[in-house]
């Protein structure tokens, strides 16, 4: 077949505006996951130290609430794979609603921290689904030449969505705030209700009239899918064909090296503190003292994130994936470690620091900026390419799972860090950690740029392959011995 499987056979290419539509709609489960995500920062000073539902809360219940979200989200990774398989990409991230509208509503109806505990279970219920979903679902519906682009709407909607929590959280009240956040998953579900199921489901199901209505929402009227359905069909023959169990794909050494890449990005991922930086930032002004008010502060983060998340679905593509991962935990060493040196300064002495309140807030915009152009969304990009398709359905879940832990672990332990270690001693952490995540990138991680997915295969395998455009580590083309 030497056409594009999305050109027509008589000349007539694709409409693209129906799949920018499609997954901008599905992007609104990223976009109410990100509220979420952005709610405890303006959250924690109101509840905690104002008291504002009536019932006090310390601060080692507030970081059980912050990281209920955390929690749900990783035991939800392998329910949903289930769930998509069994009712369809489009009805499983409909049903997703449900949850998510439990969750707003306990915490806004809360009258002890129990509730909102549950509550916030039951938003990462939610919102961690749609992590595995929302991306599953608009790689499926995109024509080729625009997959990159569209695949990248979910991170950035999630930076929006941070950043509308902020922004809202800093003018209304939390329980408002939460009032508000609840009208997103609404409004999601009654738009993404007329959005089409994906073509790939229905292949799945052999449900092949189906599949070609599909591709005719997403491609246009005149679009003759006849060539795209037999693409469709014949890998999904070929997974059906090649299909293995769960022990037998870790007996493969490409599954095995892609999984200890993309479980040791994760981990750099989260370990990096961003999950602590993000719900505690208006905690974290307010303890610097930089003169900037606390919330208008975080608000500024917040749109340092989306356009930093922006910028890089631009540059990846073109720059490549291995150096902005390590510039960008390189950068993120150098501002937790200003942080660090901020709060050792200002816990010895306060009158040292008098006149370096612009520093925290240099510090985390660059945090911030860092992680959004390289931590944030290149691990997830780099889990689609790293494994094959026939081991995708058993390993990516464990990478989602992996990293909801650990976003759990390090949300829960920051105020209890804070207390043991000092806020400075905390970040001192998080900086040393930053810095072995990049020694990790230049050492394990391969450039996939310009790599076909079977090259990539064939060199975490042990072969040699010659001609690449990417900048592959030797260790990972050489034989083992």
């Amino acid at each position: 077949m030497t056409r594009s499987s999305t050109e027509s056979v008589v000349g007539n290419p694709s409409r693209k505006l129906p799949q920018y539509i499609a997954a901008l709609a599905a992007s609104g489960g990223a976009l109410a996951a990100g509220t979420f995500l952005g709610w405890t920062s303006p959250a924690e000073i109101p509840l905690v130290q104002n008291e504002e539902y009536g019932f006090p809360i310390n601060a080692e219940e507030f970081s059980w609430i912050g990281s209920m979200a955390n929690l749900g989200a990783a035991l939800m990774c392998f329910p949903i794979g289930i769930l998509m398989k069994m009712v369809g990409r489009k009805w499983a991230m409909l049903l997703l609603v449900l949850p998510l509208m439990l969750g707003w509503l306990l915490i806004i109806f809360a009258s002890n921290v129990a509730m909102l505990m549950v509550g916030r279970f039951f938003l990462g219920v939610g919102g961690g689904a749609f992590a595995i979903s929302g991306p599953a679902y608009t790689a499926e519906i995109s024509d080729p030449s625009i997959r990159g682009a569209l695949g990248m709407f979910f991170q950035l909607f999630i930076t929006l969505g941070i950043l509308f929590g902020y922004a809202v959280g800093a003018a209304v009240s939390v329980q408002v705030l939460s009032i508000i956040c609840a009208v997103i998953p609404i409004a999601f579900g009654a738009i993404f209700f007329f959005m089409p199921e994906s073509p790939q489901y229905f292949i799945e199901k052999n449900r092949i009239e189906d599949a070609s209505k599909s591709l005719k929402w997403l491609r246009g009227s005149h679009y003759d899918q006849s060539s795209e359905l037999e693409t469709l069909q014949a890998e999904d023959a070929k997974l059906r064909a090649e299909k293995i169990t769960f022990l037998q794909c870790f007996q493969q050494r490409a599954t095995i090296r892609a999984l200890i890449i993309s479980l040791g990005l994760v981990f750099f991922h989260q370990m990096s503190g961003v999950n602590a930086v993000i719900f505690y930032t208006t905690t974290i002004f307010d303890a610097a003292n930089s003169g900037l008010d606390p919330t208008a502060a975080t608000i500024i983060v917040g749109v340092i994130q989306v356009v930093a998340t922006f910028l890089a679905t631009i540059i990846v593509d073109k720059v490549g994936r291995r150096i902005l991962l390590m510039i960008s935990d390189f950068f993120m060493a150098v501002s937790t470690i200003l942080l660090a040196v901020y709060f050792q300064l200002k816990e010895a002495d306060e009158t040292q620091v008098e006149n370096l309140g612009w520093l925290p807030v240099l510090a985390l915009c660059l945090f911030i900026a860092m992680f959004s152009i390289g931590y944030g969304p290149i691990p997830w990009l780099m889990i689609g390419e790293l494994f094959a398709n026939n081991v995708k359905a058993y390993v990516s879940p464990l990478g989602g799972a992996f990293s909801w832990l650990f976003a759990f672990l390090v949300t829960k332990v920051f105020t209890n860090l804070r207390d043991a270690l000092g806020i400075s001693g905390a970040f001192w952490l998080f900086s040393g950690i930053s810095l072995v995540g990049t020694i990790f990138v230049f050492f394990i991680v391969p450039e996939t740029k310009g790599i076909s997915l079977v090259e990539i295969q064939r060199i975490l395998s042990g072969e040699k392959v010659q001609g690449t455009k990417g900048h592959v580590n030797r260790a990972m083309e050489d034989d083992e011995k």
